[in-house]
């Protein structure tokens, strides 16, 4: 049996004990359990040195340690100019 969603959208504020506070009162038809989806500003960027640093330990890449892979010098390819 296919579950039938409805969505109401309102605002909120989350307090310093993350609890959820919503600025209007639901619909006194909404009861029981529901989805919820918070949406927040991301302030945050990952500096590309972050970036690089976790990239570095991810052993996902261990492989790109083995000399074999070194297919490249500097010798190789054009130069590239931003004209940005």
């Amino acid at each position: 049996m296919e579950t039938i969603l409805r969505a109401i959208e309102t605002t909120a504020t989350i307090d310093d004990e993350r609890h959820l506070l919503l600025d209007a009162p639901l619909p006194e038809n909404a009861n029981g359990r529901v989805r919820v989806i918070i949406l927040f500003a991301d302030d945050s960027e990952i500096s590309e040195e972050e970036w690089l640093k976790a990239m570095s330990k991810n052993p996902a890449f261990s492989f790109l340690d083995n000399e074999s892979q070194d297919i490249y010098t500097l010798n190789d390819g054009k130069p590239f100019y931003d004209k940005g």
